[in-house]
């Protein structure tokens, strides 16, 4: 099997950009303990919240989006079948009340801010995303956690945009000598030249109602005790949780955030490199935006000419051949254990 080293080579020598897919493997490689669906579900059992237990236990599952997909499917059969309103309404709050909590969790498990990553981990990573980026490639994460975020502001990678910047609030006034007034860091000033893309959201990602805004670091508080305020008024960040690949796009097309991050990967031009990404079965809009970047028949680009999928075992490897079909572009498979994000 290819190794990380051996597909950045034979990339680099077509001189074709080279994009990067993460998932929660990604996340996990930095702490398995941390970030995975049997961490929180072990955070969120020992609060002893009897409704998310009885949710565990009624479905037998440690998968939130499998509860959260049976809990939506359970409300249309209700609705279907004119079962009582208040019914209904009773399982819609068990449904926010397990998205409420799986916020929480990540917000409890996360290191408490940027400082506790170590810095030679911090820098491995930063050099695995800058082959990326100055290969003028794009950055597409599923994750809703705030690694990949820490490690660009940290580390000083070239070139990441995220589309977010500050928009002068009054033009005409300072143009007449007053003080610039200027907004929070919003979505759109830098949307053209964006290459960062969070296609299901991210903790520190908000909507409004009218604009989408990024959580920052201030002099008072770090990024996390940021967002823990905005929790408890509320406020949630833009994250898709919840269902199979139809109703996961469903919710993306509703957001322009989300669909317009979803929009450049079924734009993705060059080759693709995916690292902690299984394409399991409620990942079929990740590879119908693939299929949509290869553009079967076209010859110019921007076109997506491959795929290389990085995988831990042979389990993984055997899954990946199983669905091959599904995949237009050429796909190839490399050895994910020897691309050492985290590890100098």
């Amino acid at each position: 099997m290819l190794t990380f080293d051996e597909v950045v080579q034979s990339l680099q020598s077509k001189k074709r950009p080279i994009s990067l897919l993460i998932g929660n493997g990604f996340s996990m490689a930095y702490d398995n303990h941390i970030f995975s669906y049997n961490a929180l579900y072990t955070f969120l059992n020992s609060q002893n919240d009897d409704l998310i237990n009885k949710l565990f236990g009624a479905i037998k599952t440690k998968n939130f989006e499998l509860i959260m997909r049976q809990l939506d499917t359970t409300i249309a059969l209700l609705k279907e079948f004119g079962a009582d309103e208040a019914l209904r309404e009773k399982i819609k709050g068990a449904s926010q009340h397990l998205k409420d909590g799986l916020l929480r969790s990540i917000k409890e498990l996360h290191p408490e801010h940027v400082f506790k990553m170590p810095e030679k981990r911090a820098a491995a990573c930063a050099n695995f995303l800058s082959t990326f980026l100055s290969s003028g490639g794009h950055i597409y994460s599923t994750n809703y956690d705030l690694l990949l975020y820490w490690v660009l502001m940290r580390q000083g990678v070239v070139n990441p945009i995220d589309g977010f910047g500050r928009e002068l609030l009054n033009p005409v006034e300072a143009s007449h000598g007053a003080a610039q007034e200027w907004s929070d860091l919003v979505w759109g000033p830098n949307q053209s030249e964006q290459n960062i893309h969070y296609l299901h959201g991210a903790l520190h990602l908000f909507d409004s109602g009218h604009e989408v805004i990024k959580e920052q670091y201030d002099q008072g508080n770090y990024l996390l005790e940021n967002i823990g305020t905005r929790l408890e008024l509320g406020n949630y960040p833009i994250f898709v949780t919840a269902g199979n690949g139809e109703e996961k796009l469903e919710h993306i097309r509703h957001n322009r955030y989300l669909s317009t991050c979803y929009d450049r990967l079924c734009a993705a031009n060059g080759s693709l490199v995916t690292f902690g990404f299984n394409f399991g079965p409620y990942d079929e809009h990740i590879i119908d935006a693939i299929n949509k970047a290869a553009k079967f028949g076209s010859k110019q680009p921007p076109k997506l000419w491959s795929v290389y999928i990085g995988v831990y075992s042979e389990a993984d490897a055997a899954h990946i051949e199983s669905i091959k079909d599904k995949f237009h572009p050429k796909l190839h498979l490399f050895d994910a254990k020897t691309a050492n994000v985290w590890e100098p």
